[in-house]
């Protein structure tokens, strides 16, 4: 459209005219849209409404299909006897599996309700905050006659107080070095917290195994007992922190309570802790008779005040005590009697660590063990002791194949009041005063030389010792004896000696020293400057490369046999290239430098 430039009153009024018509048509236009979307609108939404209903359907049909599936499916017709063998199977390996099969439908869960032996196994992992229901509910299901086999940890430790390290954890050192004998690793535990807990990293009390995790345990009602605070977002917290503070003041309480009243039904009962807990005071009321207990161990992880604690094994010498079929006996850190007659029991297994209060003489320890002529297992570690009183008298322990010694200075007069001649696994973990080497021969001597394949020297202390003139072995002659010998643990003793023994014989000695050693571990073993070249010679001697035998004229009496296992910890600075070398000979290497010469970013560290 054309228009008068400057506009005149004529075209001014046909541009109006124009502008009100292009106006309406665009009027007309919306609106035919808007019809048309809104149509469109409608149909999508019928169709939206058809397809929901189809999908409704759908997924009725798929139900109705799953139904029929598994009502037709072949382990729908295992009758119950059949299903009971299963679920047994699973318990044998699994024994907390009980949980997770009455989990499944509610026919496994009757079954598995109905079997009291598929709840006989406890193993739970706990702390002080959460609810001790758990053990009441466990001990419901297993009914009333089955015997029970108890293993519960609890945790104390705030996990504020942990702090994460760099340094990767060497496999040797434990946790809890002084036990005898670890637990099982494929065993598998229920882990049980409070709500808001964290799983504690300051130390690891539970054995070395993958745990069933159930949801948090419901909190304890104290605040209906003691009164709610008012429900305002300011008070949570206090809440929070108020009921927490209660549930773990009253947990030993509650806990052992529920035990003790099955406590005819034991069969065995560990319980573990790694520090002092409120209600501690708890395990007083562990007394009476057990008539089912074989096997019996109350353990801390670090050493407590507990004054006097009239117990089980603090009973006194009169007491009536009816525990005829205990066989193991472990007390770490916890009260004990010498004269208790719990340790008059014909034990097969006895771990003793002792409090550092306790201060016995030396022959009531021997006395401890002389009741005992049947131990096949023999653990001592007593901190404290006083010089005997009465004269020490031989000993012979017939069937004893593992000992081990530690603490005070004084316990290696046990080691020499000992004949052994089952003597498999021998430990000494004993204070630096004197070589021991001395007491190592005479024990062998005096016990006709028994079969020992596993020997550890202060692998368990963590001092160094190098520069102090008692406590290391002076000569490793003793090892002449030890042919046997497949396992070789050695702690703050000066590393060149040991690796010269061990290196290829002199050509007027007969045979290798140790020729069976399979597994040799090396802990806080200062190392002069041919140390570690003692070390590559040792290691190429007895792991040839390619697998070939050393020369015979540096070999007589045979070649030995090849290292499988060798840890190096906090000894000395090896260096990656040896590091990389010893891999090629030997199939478990462990090596890591000593903490004063270990950096962050250390190239000589490996855990392999």
């Amino acid at each position: 459209m054309f228009y008068l430039e400057p506009p005149t009153s004529s075209s001014l009024a046909d541009a109006r005219r124009a502008l009100d018509h292009n106006q309406q048509s665009l009027g007309d236009l919306q609106a035919k849209i808007d019809a048309a979307e809104a149509q469109l609108a409608q149909i999508v939404a019928d169709s939206r409404c058809a397809i929901n209903e189809l999908q409704r359907e759908r997924a009725v049909l798929e139900e109705k299909v799953v139904l029929t599936l598994a009502y037709i499916s072949p382990i729908r017709r295992l009758p119950n006897e059949l299903l009971r063998h299963i679920f047994l199977m699973n318990f044998d390996e699994y024994p907390c599996c009980a949980w997770i099969l009455s989990a499944v439908c509610n026919r496994w869960r009757r079954l598995a309700l109905s079997m009291p032996i598929l709840w006989s196994k406890i193993r739970l992992v706990t702390s002080p905050n959460a609810s001790a229901d758990t053990i009441r509910l466990w001990l419901e299901r297993s009914g009333s006659r089955v015997p029970l086999d108890i293993e519960i940890f609890l945790q104390i430790q705030n996990q504020g107080a942990s702090t994460t390290s760099s340094r990767p954890r060497a496999r040797s050192p434990s946790s809890w070095p002084y036990l005898s004998t670890p637990p099982t690793a494929a065993t598998h535990y229920v882990q049980i917290q409070a709500n808001n807990a964290q799983p504690s990293t300051a130390i690891q009390i539970i054995p070395t195994a993958t745990p069933i995790v159930l949801p948090p345990s419901p909190p304890h009602h104290d605040a209906a007992i003691f009164g709610s605070p008012p429900s305002t977002p300011t008070a949570l917290p206090s809440l929070t922190t108020t009921t927490q503070s209660r549930a773990s003041s009253h947990w030993g309480h509650i806990a052992i309570f529920y035990l003790v009243e099955q406590m005819h039904r034991w069969e065995r009962f560990v319980f573990r802790f790694d520090k002092q807990f409120s209600s501690w005071h708890a395990l007083k009321s562990i007394s009476g008779p057990a008539p089912m207990l074989k096997e019996f161990e109350v353990s801390c992880a670090e050493p407590v005040y507990y004054g006097e604690w009239p117990w089980l094994p603090s009973a006194s010498p009169n007491a009536q005590v009816a525990l005829p079929e205990l066989r193991s006996l472990t007390l770490q850190y916890t009260p004990f009697k010498w004269s208790s007659p719990m340790l008059k029991t014909n034990l097969r297994s006895l771990n003793l660590r002792s409090l550092p209060t306790t201060n016995i003489p030396i022959d009531r320890i021997l006395h401890i063990v002389s009741n005992n002529r049947g131990l096949e297992e023999l653990s001592l570690h007593f901190s404290t002791v006083q010089n005997y009183v009465l004269p020490l008298i031989p000993t012979t322990l017939p069937e004893l194949k593992e000992l081990s010694v530690g603490g005070h200075y004084l316990m290696s007069s046990i080691v020499d009041s000992f004949i052994l001649p089952a003597l498999e696994s021998l430990t000494l973990d004993i204070e630096a005063r004197d070589p021991i080497e001395e007491s190592i021969t005479n024990l062998l001597s005096r016990s006709n030389h028994p079969p020992i394949t596993l020997l550890s020297l202060a692998y368990g202390q963590n001092g160094m010792y190098y520069y102090s003139g008692g406590g290391l072995v002076a000569s490793w002659a003793f090892l002449n004896d030890l042919s046997h010998l497949r396992t070789l643990q050695v702690g703050t003793t000066p590393l060149d000696p040991l690796l010269s023994m061990l290196g290829a014989p002199e050509e007027d000695v007969l045979g290798w020293l140790c020729p069976n050693l399979e597994h040799l571990a090396l802990k806080n073993c200062p190392a002069h400057s041919d140390g570690i070249p003692k070390l590559v010679q040792m290691v190429d001697m007895r792991n040839p490369e390619g697998g070939a035998s050393a020369p015979s004229s540096l070999t007589p009496g045979g070649t030995p046999v090849k290292l499988r296992q060798l840890e190096i910890i906090d000894c000395t600075t090896l260096g990656q290239d040896v590091v990389e070398w010893l891999k090629t000979r030997i199939e478990d290497v462990v090596c890591v430098d000593p903490p004063f010469e270990r950096t962050p970013h250390s190239p000589t560290y490996a855990y392999l």
